[in-house]
């Protein structure tokens, strides 16, 4: 049975979860490359597709990388749909639970 495994992608996803400590101020190069236990290098590589791909951003001031709205927004959707759902289960409890008249 052959891996899928790509240390590649599996270090970008972390880069990724590593943005998400801090999304305001942003986070050092070397933050993410301690965090990710990769080099700067890989790191500096690894950031420059994310801004490419619309998902990260380098704030010149400051020089931190931070996310950009791209994927909170996903979470925000994900949140939506879980509230919509909720309210669909509760709607089927209280269906099922109430007292036939």
């Amino acid at each position: 049975m052959s891996s899928y495994r790509n240390d590649a992608q599996q270090r970008l996803i972390q880069v990724i979860l590593a943005l998400f400590s801090d999304v305001v101020q942003g986070v050092s190069n070397a933050a993410i490359a301690k965090a990710t236990g990769s080099s700067a290098y890989n790191v500096t590589r690894d950031l420059d597709n994310l801004r490419l791909a619309g998902i990260a951003e380098r704030d010149e001031g400051t020089g931190l990388w931070r996310l950009t709205p791209r994927l909170p927004q996903q979470a925000v959707k994900v949140f939506s749909a879980i509230d919509l759902h909720a309210a669909r289960v509760e709607q089927a409890r209280n269906r099922f639970t109430r007292t036939p008249d």
